[in-house]
């Protein structure tokens, strides 16, 4: 099984880099991490969210904003509890069955709806790659996602993806993040696997000369509702606290040790559910970050 996995993964490799080649692609890896436990949230004492109708309706409810811009912290609806919800069809799926991708330049990300790169962005379209992969959802199917990747990790990410698959880990969503999506207020319910977004990190001033790995297009977050990030009172998505209770384990969850963990770690990349002064359980960056 592990030799098939690495020999899937290398064929895998060849050919995007293959694809790829006139794009300059190439491989590098670093790690990090952090100290200091964060406060815990108790989530009997948050504020209870309305009952809404079955089925859950997503995008439906905007919340109360805090101070900081996020969405209130709420206790999570019953039927996202163990949230299993079907794949929206948003591209092909793939015809074979097995796993299949494409890799193509980033101006075709642009093509395919993401918003225009900003002039202070730290990255040139000309350094992403377009890619779509397959992927199993929760629904039993196969789908076709896309993200936009920095075209140097094109290669490696196609390849970890690849044994996501291979491994039939459920995934709801992947699809680019739209300018429709940037305005949007929060909702709380979102769970859109992605990849490259030019922003700075989590809870720093938007001042700061700073960029998160994700506006390198060097990073990845997966399933953000059944993998989120929590740092004290904050919550992402918001309405996602009852998969703080890691022990509780349900289907799109990323476990210490589990294959999408080791896939990231074979590339050289870092998981945010193993930092210690916050956890971003959806969160890998090949800068630890």
């Amino acid at each position: 099984m592990v030799v098939t996995q690495f020999v899937t993964a290398v064929r895998v490799r060849i050919h995007v880099l293959a694809a790829l080649a006139a794009m300059g692609v190439s491989t590098a890896a670093t790690g990090g991490a952090a100290a200091e436990a964060p406060k815990a949230i108790d989530a009997t004492t948050l504020p209870a969210t309305v009952q809404p109708a079955i089925p859950w309706r997503l995008g439906a409810t905007p919340l109360p904003l805090r101070r900081d811009g996020f969405g209130m912290v709420l206790t999570t609806p019953p039927q996202l509890e163990d949230r299993r919800l079907p794949t929206i069809e948003r591209l092909p799926p793939p015809r074979s069955g097995r796993f299949e991708f494409t890799a193509r330049s980033g101006d075709q990300a642009i093509q395919a709806g993401m918003p225009a790169l900003h002039p202070d962005c730290p990255v040139q379209l000309d350094d992403l790659a377009y890619i779509t992969v397959s992927f199993w959802g929760f629904d039993g199917r196969p789908h076709t996602g896309e993200l936009v990747i920095h075209r140097r990790v094109a290669g490696k990410i196609v390849g970890v993806f690849a044994r996501l698959y291979d491994a039939r880990f459920p995934i709801e969503e992947m699809r680019l993040i739209t300018a429709a999506d940037l305005a949007a207020r929060p909702t709380g319910d979102g769970n859109n696997t992605a990849a490259f977004l030019c922003r700075g990190p989590l809870g720093m001033n938007r001042r700061q000369k700073q960029w998160s790995a994700h506006a390198y297009g060097l990073a990845v977050d997966l399933n953000p509702f059944q993998n989120p990030y929590w740092h004290g009172t904050l919550v992402l998505p918001e309405l996602a606290a009852a998969y703080l209770d890691r022990k509780r384990v349900r289907p799109g969850m990323i476990r210490p040790g589990d294959v999408v963990t080791q896939a990231f770690a074979e590339i050289g990349w870092t998981w945010g559910g193993a930092w210690q002064s916050k956890f971003d359980y959806m969160h890998f960056s090949e800068s630890g970050k």
